[in-house]
């Protein structure tokens, strides 16, 4: 499917000289939503997956369903000061400056077999953080899924040895 059908390119957001990729229209679209869900639950199906990992706020939006559709959880990794229990922390590098993302330290059991998903991979900032957090917890990332990669950001770089699936490529 053509997924970019059902991208919104939206211009100087958050700041000029930005395109940002709105997947709104294709969440709007229910059977275009379904089909790129499904494409990442076969992908995941393949890797005999735990868990579903996704940091906030766009990758609990791809990550719950595909949770729901293998029959395993889903672990959130949260912004510092939004997750009510015991967490650990990674400080990592954004786009448009630092943050800090936090995962339960209960989240992922040791050797658990673990996908992380997000709607875009950019920098690769985001990720490399989420997957610092799930191995330091002892998990294992089999796989990492994306609705959309900006590949002229080098994000998929910091991704190296690990099992990439992105539907979309800018």
């Amino acid at each position: 499917m053509d997924y970019k059908k059902h991208v919104q390119i939206v211009e100087d957001w958050p700041k000029k000289g930005v395109q940002f990729k709105d997947i709104t229209p294709l969440m709007d679209n229910g059977k275009v939503f379904k089909s790129a869900v499904d494409e990442i639950v076969e992908f995941a199906r393949k890797k005999d997956i735990d868990i579903v990992v996704g940091p906030e706020a766009r990758g609990f939006i791809i990550g719950c369903p595909v949770s729901y559709a293998l029959e395993v959880g889903f672990a959130p990794v949260r912004k510092e000061g939004k997750l009510p229990r015991e967490v650990i922390k990674v400080d990592y590098g954004l786009e448009y400056g630092k943050n800090v993302l936090t995962i339960h330290k209960d989240a992922i059991k040791p050797g658990q077999r673990v996908l992380i998903t997000d709607d875009l991979l950019a920098t690769g900032g985001t990720i490399d953080a989420t997957i610092q957090l799930v191995e330091e917890l002892g998990g294992i990332v089999v796989g990492c899924a994306f609705l959309i990669e900006l590949s002229y950001l080098n994000g998929l770089e910091k991704l190296e040895g690990y099992d990439v699936l992105t539907l979309m490529h800018y």
